[in-house]
């Protein structure tokens, strides 16, 4: 779902702002509310967020901002009620975590950036 600014703002080159929404959630058990940024101010104006996804779980009741920057090259002005991110419902898993001595190997192993061929 879209989510929009509950206020207006004004974000300079490089700066980066938490942006209120006006919203807040209640994921069920096992899940998480993800923000993400819109595609097309990313492209027309270079405004992203920060931390993406941004990360809502199932025990935060607050109300929930956007962390908004600004790459472009002008200042962005953010007027209310203007969808800034994206929400997505999602499933977490949470693993049980094993020490080992060492992994199962693999063809990759451990080859990092660019070990898979992929340019």
């Amino acid at each position: 779902m879209d989510l929009a600014a509950c206020v207006d703002a004004v974000l300079m080159p490089g700066e980066r702002a938490a942006i209120p929404l006006g919203v807040a959630f209640a994921p069920p058990p096992g899940t998480e509310v993800q923000l993400r940024p819109r595609s097309g101010l990313a492209l027309k104006h270079g405004i992203s967020m920060v931390n993406t996804p941004g990360t809502i779980d199932e025990g935060y009741r607050g109300e929930v901002c956007a962390i908004l920057i600004n790459h472009g090259q002008e200042p962005f002005r953010i007027e209310k009620g203007m969808r800034v991110a994206q929400a997505v419902l999602a499933p977490v898993i949470r693993p049980e975590i094993v020490e080992a001595a060492e992994l199962p190997p693999t063809g990759r192993d451990a080859g990092g950036f660019g070990s898979t061929g992929l340019q």
